[in-house]
C-alpha cells in the first residue's frame, strides 16, 4: 500500500476498517479528560466493557447457589476452564485437547520445564534468545541449578550480530545444530519483548527436533498478536499470559499448549495435583495420580472463576473479529507506524529514531520498538502530558503496539505528530 502521512488518509484507512466499531467494545483511558493514544497493549491490555458484566455474573452466582455454583451457576464453575480451548485454538493454532487454561505464566514456565527439562551428563543444554524477558531467564536459571548445573555452562544465549538488534534465524538455527546433542531444550520467546521480533517457531522447531532436543515457547508477546500455528509446526510445548493482547485484566489467568504427541504419555514426569487427575475417580479420593490424557493432566488446582470470567469476556470478542482479521490489521497498523517514523527521520537533518523491530511481515506483530538517538526520555516523559500512553525500556527504547481491536490508523498519524513536535522543540 502506498501510505501518506496526512491525517486525511489515516481516516480514510479507519472508514475503510472493518473492525472499526470493536474500538467501542473497550474503556479507553483518559488523559487531561480527552481519550489517550493507548500503545501499551503489548504491556497491558484494555477492559472490555462486558468484562464487568461477565464478572459479575459469577458473584451473583456465588452469592445466590454457594458451593452449588459449581453445578448450578450459569456457567458451572467445576468444569469451567473447559470452555477455553475450542476458542484459544484458534488464537494459538491448537487441538482443543492440547490447550488448557491455568495458573499464571512463570509458574505453567516452570510446570512445563518439570516435564520436557529433564537434562542428562551428556544432555543437558538449554539454547534460548539474549535478552529474554527477565522471568525466562529466572526460570531457566533456577532450572539448571535445581538439576545441580551452572548457568553459564548449560545455557546458551544466542546474541544478535555486532550492529545488529534482531537475532537472525540462521544463527539461531547454527547454534542448535553447532551444539547438538549435548541440546536437551531449546526454549525461546514467541516474540521477543525488547524489540518486537517474532520469531521462527517452525524451523526452530524442526531444528531442535533434529538434534533430538524439546522445543518450547513462551508466547506471553504472540498470544493474539501474530499467527500462530502451534500443531502444524509439531512445537512440543508453549506458555502465555492473558493480560496482554488478551485483554483479560492485570495478572490475569495464563494457558499452556502441550503437543498432542505428548498429551496421553502418563510417563512423562510432572508435579502433579488434584484437578488433573482422570474426572471419572476425582471424586473418589484415592491415592495414585492417574492424568487426564489432554493438557488438562497437567492442572493442579480449580479454576480462578473470576480471572477466567475476564479472560472469557475477552476471548468472546476475539472470536467475533477473527484471528486473521486482527493479524491482517495489527500488521497494517505496524507498517503505517514504520512508514510515519521514517518520515519523522526523512524529514530532519539527521537521524533521530532507530526502529529495532524488524520490518519483514513474517518476522514483527504490532509492536515497534524505537531506539531514540535524540532526546530519549524527554520525548517519553513528553508523549504522556501529550495523551499517549506507551512504555520505556533501558536504555533508550520506547515500545509502542498499536493493537488492532482498540487502535486507529488516526491514533499511529497523531502519534507521528506529537513525536515529531517534541523532537523538534
Amino acid at each position: 500500500m502506498q501510505f501518506e502521512n496526512t491525517l486525511e488518509f489515516a481516516r480514510s484507512l479507519d472508514e475503510k476498517d472493518t473492525l472499526k466499531n470493536f474500538r467501542d467494545q473497550f474503556y479507553i483511558p483518559l488523559i487531561n479528560g480527552k481519550e489517550s493514544i493507548y500503545f501499551t497493549g503489548n504491556s497491558l491490555g484494555l477492559q472490555p466493557k462486558t468484562t464487568q458484566d461477565y464478572v459479575l455474573n459469577e458473584l451473583e452466582d456465588w452469592a445466590n447457589f454457594g458451593v452449588e455454583g459449581h453445578f448450578h451457576a450459569r456457567k458451572p464453575w467445576m468444569p469451567y476452564h473447559e470452555i477455553f480451548p475450542q476458542q484459544l485454538s484458534k488464537v494459538i493454532g491448537a487441538l482443543p485437547e492440547e490447550i488448557v487454561v491455568m495458573n499464571q505464566l512463570t509458574v505453567n514456565l516452570h510446570l512445563l520445564m518439570v516435564s520436557f527439562y529433564r537434562p542428562t551428563r551428556r544432555r543437558y543444554k538449554i539454547i534460548c534468545e539474549a535478552k529474554a524477558f527477565p522471568s525466562d531467564q529466572y526460570a531457566m536459571e533456577s532450572q539448571v541449578k535445581y538439576h545441580g548445573l551452572k548457568y553459564e555452562e548449560a545455557v546458551i544465549e544466542v546474541s544478535p550480530r555486532e550492529g545488529e538488534y534482531a537475532i537472525r534465524t540462521e544463527d539461531i538455527l547454527s547454534t542448535i545444530q553447532q551444539q547438538g546433542d549435548s541440546v536437551a531444550l531449546v526454549l525461546f520467546g514467541g516474540v521477543n519483548y525488547y524489540t518486537g521480533q517474532f520469531f521462527d517457531i517452525k524451523k526452530i522447531t524442526e531444528t531442535a527436533h533434529a538434534v533430538g532436543a524439546i522445543a518450547g515457547f513462551d508466547l506471553a508477546h504472540a498470544a493474539g498478536n501474530v499467527k500462530l500455528e502451534l500443531h502444524n509446526w509439531n512445537a512440543d510445548f508453549a506458555c502465555w499470559c492473558s493480560y496482554k493482547y488478551l485483554n483479560s485484566g492485570p495478572g490475569g489467568v495464563s494457558g499452556i499448549y502441550i503437543n498432542q504427541k505428548h498429551i496421553a504419555d502418563s510417563s512423562i514426569p510432572r508435579f502433579a495435583g488434584w484437578w488433573g487427575h482422570t474426572k471419572d475417580t476425582r471424586f473418589k479420593m484415592e491415592k495414585g495420580f492417574e492424568p487426564i490424557p489432554t493438557a488438562e493432566g497437567w492442572q493442579l488446582s480449580n479454576a480462578p472463576i473470576l480471572s477466567m470470567a475476564a479472560h472469557k469476556a475477552s476471548l468472546d470478542i476475539f472470536e467475533a473479529a477473527g484471528m486473521d482479521n486482527l493479524i491482517a490489521k495489527g500488521k497494517l497498523l505496524s507498517d503505517y507506524l514504520f512508514f510515519i517514523l521514517d518520515e519523522i527521520n526523512t524529514g530532519s537533518a539527521k537521524k533521530l529514531i532507530e526502529v529495532i523491530t524488524p520490518r519483514e511481515e513474517k518476522e514483527k506483530g504490532c509492536q515497534v520498538s524505537m531506539l531514540m538517538l535524540e532526546k530519549g526520555k524527554e520525548v517519553f516523559e513528553a508523549l504522556k502530558q501529550h495523551g499517549v500512553l506507551a512504555d520505556w525500556r533501558e536504555p533508550n527504547v520506547i515500545r509502542v503496539a498499536p493493537v488492532p481491536l482498540y487502535n486507529t490508523f488516526t491514533d499511529v498519524f497523531t502519534f507521528g505528530q506529537i513525536v515529531k513536535t517534541i523532537l523538534n522543540k
